[in-house]
């Protein structure tokens, strides 16, 4: 696949890495020519400086042959209109864009573009060490015996399979939120950093069910 990334500071640098560390080309767009430097001298792909909603910069990294197109600068209005543009003007359907602005995410994603929403994502992240494990869940039925907690995939969890998660903790993955799409999940689909789960479990095994989310799995 090739990649296109809009935004070279700490996400975009790791996310270039990552990707090319798993076989893919990438290019990436920084309108600050210093940001390259972030990439490291084994970068291989393309650095274009420039905005990212301009269409020659964008057909400089390489837009028109793209499987895919990041937009992860600081600002939230050139990350959507540079998602737009590669969405609507080139074609290329798997686009994602970083959101500060929770509200706007929202907007956009009613918009057809995924989000990725910073703010939440890191407040829920710091929620859950402030608080008990489970003290909070979204839904209860009727007879307070079983709850739905909604939580992103526990750090420890990623890159592990949900039937993994569900075996471990006696709990059921009914659904998740991938990059602003919902999915149901099937017993080998692998987590993901980012994904935000909805987890159906027993009110009185919650709290064991939340220990073994943030423990992880055990040694294999």
């Amino acid at each position: 696949m090739h990649i296109v990334i809009m935004g070279c500071g700490r996400v975009g640098s790791a996310l270039s890495r990552s990707l090319e560390e798993r076989g893919h080309s990438t290019a990436v767009i920084d309108s600050n020519p210093d940001a390259f430097r972030r990439l490291g001298p084994g970068f291989t792909g393309i650095a274009v400086t420039g905005v990212g909603f301009d269409r020659e910069v964008l057909k400089k990294a390489g837009i028109e042959r793209a499987d895919a197109f990041a937009a992860v600068s600081s600002g939230d209005n050139s990350n959507i209109i540079s998602a737009r543009v590669a969405r609507e003007q080139f074609k290329i359907d798997n686009v994602v864009a970083r959101i500060y602005d929770p509200g706007r995410a929202e907007v956009y994603e009613r918009l057809g573009v995924p989000t990725v929403a910073t703010v939440p994502w890191a407040a829920d992240q710091v929620l859950r060490r402030l608080l008990p494990a489970g003290s909070e869940s979204a839904w209860r039925d009727q007879s307070g015996e079983v709850r739905l907690d909604q939580v992103y995939a526990p750090f420890a969890w990623i890159g592990r399979r949900v039937a993994e998660l569900e075996e471990a903790a006696s709990v059921r993955v009914a659904f998740l939120r991938r990059l602003g799409s919902g999915v149901i999940p099937r017993p080998d689909t692998v987590m993901q950093e980012g994904d935000y789960l909805s987890v159906f479990m027993r009110e009185d095994n919650a709290q064991q069910a939340h220990a073994v989310l943030e423990s992880g799995p055990e040694a294999d």
